[in-house]
């Protein structure tokens, strides 16, 4: 073991204490930074290409690529959240008016039941159209609340949201031309054996991209699916419904049955039997396809990780970091691995 003496201590101290406040600072912009990390270490390949194509000139290569970012990942974003939200106001409007009755699709779906299944929601007096419409009107009332304690909330994230997207885009630039001496000076501070930075930074790198690029391609995927058979099958809110989809689809195995599979179960209980077929059949032949097919492929077979641990570490992740937990915890999953394989493997941890 490596003795220090009292001016060692000393500044081992003042570099912990001098990191966890520098950690501290960079807080309220975490998500920028992290956002920016990953965008590099995802576009690292295209940077290098750009590099190539430009005889070696790094911050030529570095605004070019950050240009491709804007126009293929932040721009078609944009777009499709301000659809998002007409389609969204366009929705309300019509549940606000009348037009669009939830109360009315309840109790179709409640005369279609079996007696003896209506008899049970008679009990809890769910079924009485007053009681319902009273119940609704005030669920209604709640939201409205809600959502206009949201729109003044609103207005004042949107501010916080530019000022981060300024920071990430600035912050990619740098990662992207200075991103190899960064990661050079990173690797050589830390106290560890080459054999063993170079399988933890490959690891980290490599579960990144595997997940990032196989989550999103897979979310996109099962979202414009969806999408486009709401869309044949008259689905009000079409737009609406497939990025919610694409959201759910983070969650392997079960995200985008969330959504279709009620509406599916409400077109047979309703009549609509050849849409709810078509619909039940789609999800699970095309939209699971996707899914069972396309996400094994891109995110465990890089990541070396077996499906259920990816399940379980992509939900926990979510569930802790919220929407970066998709890609914070496979990569917590992957060095774990990682770390257990080294100590195992290596000779000089084992008791003889």
């Amino acid at each position: 073991m490596t003795q220090y003496n009292l001016q060692q201590k000393f500044f081992l101290i003042l570099l912990t204490i001098v990191t966890l406040a520098f950690g501290w600072i960079l807080l309220p912009y975490s998500g920028a930074v992290f956002w920016g990390v990953v965008l590099a270490i995802l576009f690292a390949p295209l940077y290098r290409y750009l590099l190539r194509a430009t005889k070696y000139k790094p911050t030529v290569a570095a605004l070019l690529t950050l240009l491709l970012i804007v126009v293929m990942v932040i721009l078609p974003l944009s777009l499709i959240s301000a659809s998002l939200v007409t389609q969204a106001l366009a929705i309300y409007e019509m549940v606000s008016s009348g037009q669009i009755d939830f109360g009315a699709y309840f109790l179709r779906i409640v005369h279609s039941l079996p007696q003896w299944m209506e008899n049970l929601l008679e009990r809890f007096e769910l079924t009485d159209l007053s009681s319902l419409q009273q119940k609704l009107t005030e669920g209604a009332a709640q939201l409205s609340q809600t959502a206009a304690r949201q729109a003044i909330a609103i207005g004042s994230r949107t501010f916080d949201f530019l000022v981060s997207l300024v920071i990430m885009l600035y912050l990619l630039f740098f990662l992207l031309r200075d991103g190899q001496s960064l990661a050079t000076r990173i690797k050589r501070a830390f106290p560890l054996s080459s054999n063993y930075k170079q399988r933890l930074f490959s690891n980290f790198t490599t579960v990144i991209r595997a997940t990032v690029k196989g989550n999103v391609l897979v979310a996109a995927a099962q979202g414009a699916l969806g999408g486009l058979i709401f869309w044949f099958l008259g689905v009000q809110g079409a737009l609406l419904w497939a990025v919610v989809m694409a959201f759910l689809s983070l969650l392997p195995a079960v995200g985008a049955a969330i959504v279709w599979a009620p509406v599916a179960v409400y077109f047979l209980v309703t009549g609509a039997i050849w849409q709810g077929v078509v619909l039940i059949a789609f999800g699970v032949l095309v939209i699971g396809l996707v899914d069972n097919v396309l996400r094994p492929v891109l995110v465990g077979k890089d990541t070396k990780m077996p499906d259920y641990l990816v399940l379980l570490s992509t939900i926990g992740g979510m569930a802790l970091f919220g929407l970066n937990g998709f890609v914070i915890g496979p990569v917590i999953a992957a060095l774990f691995i990682a770390c257990w394989d080294l100590f195992v493997s290596t000779e000089e941890f084992q008791l003889h």
